[in-house]
């Protein structure tokens, strides 16, 4: 059953449920007769005299602990409060803790909930992420997450070879998110060019200069300053209207660089930006990348979805000449979060890179080949099982299901531009199709409309989105980004990534606008 339209900022729809207080009180859950409550038609379980230490692993805890998870998602209770407690909660207390968690936060799995490009709720993913919480493993070594590690192997051959790299030579690991990815791919370029830095530090390399476009994340000029390259000496490269990198931009600063006296290194185009969703001209950077002899990253963190579907994978043509990958099945995927890969062209390097053999771990006479702990590889030492919940939606949907969700995603994109295109009363940022499922417009307010474009109305305009984020967000049926971006005053960015979302959803959308901008401006 899909959810109404006016749950996206509450568990249900339903008022929350007291328990009688005239009901039998009981501290057991040994004697289910004594044990229950009987609310509303349902049996209720009374927790009120128990606590965490009652539970598994506690002798006798196997009732208690199934009843416990059995109560977690229903309906709440009323009580909940952010203070700790000196001593303990009991498990009654800590189900409405649970509950209003979830009540008074923001549903990202909602349908029309557009605010992110990670949303949805897989429910596949959901189990397989319950499933990585039991085991509570860790992925540094073979010896303890045997099955972890070579799922993580099998899935990251299988991404390689959607981009197009031979399985047996490429590398890879999962990351904390795709800011950690793109991290690794500034590290592994400068280690790859300067291996003395690893041990000798900045001092004993030249100054450096890397590119990346304007419409890029901000997480290309984080890594440089986190590695110490310094965020000055990443070159911003112009783009064209649409959000893409111009290549012969691109060719010129790097000249510039080099008679500046820096020594440039790598070059980071991406697949997807994150406002336009555009796709750098990845060939074309390339060839440049190589005339240069400079690493070429690209962050397909948005954008690597499209690899599976064989409509839209044309948008990321030349991708398999890039020397790494930032892909993050958390996004187009629908992975739930977090789930992030730094695919690297090279086997090896990751290690060459990282490695710093602790002996506590990485013991070279295992009784198993010890090329399977991949610990060394990772700037972490413990990592957090990600692959899971991919793998197990993998088998699930194949990729053949993959690929439905994300055109899905794309044709609602479609639909949308199409909708506001005939509409007096919004205005879209560019012309033309969006190449990914980001759609950015304006609503003009019918004040607006008969200004002519030019600095007072731009100063209006900038207030109108915000305004309605507010609005919107105090209702909470429904949660749309926006930005300004360069010259651009504040605009809605309005993503797809929830293959639950239809067309019925983005009409709403778009007449829950359209309402609060009529609302808010008649006042006015």
């Amino acid at each position: 059953m899909r959810r109404s339209p006016g749950d996206i900022m509450e568990l249900t729809q339903a008022d929350r449920q007291h328990l009688d207080k005239s009901k039998q009180d009981t501290c057991s859950l040994g004697n289910t007769d004594d044990s229950l409550k009987y609310d509303s038609g349902r049996v209720a379980h009374d927790f009120s005299c128990i606590h965490s230490k009652d539970l598994l692993p506690a002798e006798d805890g196997e009732e208690k602990t199934k009843h416990f998870l059995q109560e977690l998602l229903k309906e709440g209770l009323e009580g909940f409060s952010l203070d700790l407690p000196d001593q303990p909660d009991n498990l009654e207390q800590l189900l409405v803790d649970c509950r209003d968690t979830l009540k008074y936060g923001v549903k990202t799995g909602h349908p029309r909930f557009f605010n992110q490009l990670s949303t949805g709720l897989d429910i596949i993913g959901l189990a397989g992420e319950w499933l990585t919480s039991t085991a509570n493993t860790n992925m540094f070594t073979y010896e303890i997450s045997p099955v972890f590690i070579l799922m993580e192997e099998v899935v990251l051959r299988k991404m390689h070879s959607i981009i197009g790299w031979p399985e047996e030579d490429g590398d890879g690991i999962f990351c904390p998110g795709g800011t950690m990815s793109n991290l690794y791919s500034v590290l592994l370029a400068r280690f790859h060019l300067f291996p003395a830095v690893k041990t000798h530090g900045m001092s004993a390399i030249p100054r450096l200069a890397l590119f990346t476009s304007a419409h890029s994340h901000y997480s290309i000029k984080k890594s440089a300053a986190v590695l110490g390259i310094g965020s000055e000496n990443v070159i911003v490269v112009k783009c064209d209207e649409r959000g893409k990198m111009i290549s012969s931009e691109l060719n010129s600063s790097i000249e510039a660089a080099k008679s500046k006296g820096l020594v440039p290194f790598y070059v980071n185009a991406t697949a997807g930006t994150t406002v336009y969703g555009a796709f750098d001209p990845l060939n074309e950077i390339a060839d440049i990348c190589e005339h240069h002899g400079l690493w070429m990253h690209v962050d397909a963190a948005w954008g690597g979805g499209l690899l599976l579907s064989n409509k839209h994978r044309v948008k990321l043509q030349g991708i398999e000449r890039a020397h790494s990958v930032t892909w993050n099945p958390h996004k187009m995927m629908g992975v739930p979060l977090q789930c992030s890969t730094i695919l690297v062209k090279r086997k090896g390097l990751l290690q060459e890179c990282n490695q710093l053999c602790a002996e506590y771990l990485f013991q070279p006479d295992k009784h198993y080949d010890v090329s399977y702990d991949t610990g060394d590889k990772s700037i972490q030492c413990g990592r957090h099982v990600d692959v899971f919940k991919l793998w197990l939606m993998w088998k699930a949907k194949g990729s053949e299901g993959f690929e439905a969700q994300i055109n899905h995603c794309l044709e609602n994109a479609e639909y949308l531009y199409y909708k506001l295109k005939k509409r007096t009363d919004f205005q879209l940022v560019f012309k033309g199709k969006p190449e990914h499922s980001n759609v950015c417009f304006w609503y003009l307010p019918k004040q607006l409309q008969s200004i002519p474009p030019g600095p007072e109305r731009d100063r209006e305009l900038h207030m109108v989105a915000p305004k309605i984020k507010t609005k919107m967000m105090e209702e909470g049926f429904t949660m749309i980004g926006y930005q300004p971006l360069e010259e651009k005053v504040n605009f809605f960015r309005c993503v797809f990534s929830n293959p639950a979302t239809q067309r019925e959803d983005v009409d709403f959308l778009i007449d829950k606008i359209a309402h609060l901008g009529i609302e808010l401006y008649s006042l006015s």
